[in-house]
């Protein structure tokens, strides 16, 4: 698996890349956004690491960016500790993230956890998931299209909608949800999903401040709605 490690203290780059390295993973480097946006369009990687505080162009305008060609899973690196921070990572699609000072053992484990997420998804219902709202859901693609039009969802985002959509008119709590996308170790703050649930609103809903697709469910969670558009 090609990893894109993405950091401009050396420091860390040295010692997070033989780590990496030693579990078999070949590790690409980049010092600041431009040089590791050139190498992403350049090659193919499977993640990406990404410093959120770098100089020139931030974590967050490099991780928009990437979101706008491809899904990849991508794993925040960030000094900030705050909540509203950590989730900042998530909604601009950001798929985890990591608070500094971490050990490389831990970084190590949220890459595995993160592709396992990635690569071994629950089966679902279906292959391919039609609705009436021209919205169309291809499991064996991870490709999400609205009226023939392709919606690029990143995996977490992809995940959310899937588990929604495999239960049409059934809530699934905060909780239940950040089950199925991070896992039973997770342990910070469920309202993470919202943030997702608008990122999916935004690609999704023809007006996302009155979502018809992706319902909230006030006090419980979301649910989705197979009839939109009928």
């Amino acid at each position: 698996m090609r990893i894109l490690l993405v950091d401009d203290e050396k420091k860390i780059t040295t010692v997070l890349k033989a780590y990496l390295q030693q579990e078999g993973f070949h590790v690409s480097t980049a010092i600041n956004g431009l040089v590791a946006l050139t190498m992403f369009k350049e090659n193919p990687f499977d993640l990406v690491i990404l410093d959120l505080m770098l100089p020139g162009m931030s974590g967050t305008e490099i991780c928009g960016e990437i979101r706008k060609i491809s899904s990849v899973p991508i794993i925040m690196l960030t000094a900030k500790v705050e909540e509203e921070d950590r989730i900042q990572g998530l909604s601009i699609g950001a798929d985890d993230y990591i608070t500094k000072p971490f050990s490389p053992r831990e970084v190590i484990a949220r890459v595995r956890a993160v592709m396992r997420r990635t690569n071994n998804e629950t089966a679902p219902l279906a292959d391919v998931i039609s609705y009436d709202n021209g919205l169309i859901i291809d499991n064996i693609q991870h490709e999400i299209r609205l009226n023939d039009r392709e919606i690029l969802l990143t995996p977490t985002e992809f995940k959310i909608l899937g588990a929604l959509a495999k239960h049409p008119g059934r809530v699934l709590s905060r909780g239940q949800l950040v089950e199925i996308v991070q896992g039973h170790d997770f342990d910070g703050d469920d309202r993470v999903i919202d943030a997702h649930i608008k990122k999916i609103r935004q690609k999704i809903e023809t007006t996302p401040s009155d979502p018809q697709i992706v319902l909230t469910v006030y006090g419980i969670g979301y649910k989705f709605n197979p009839s939109a558009g009928e």
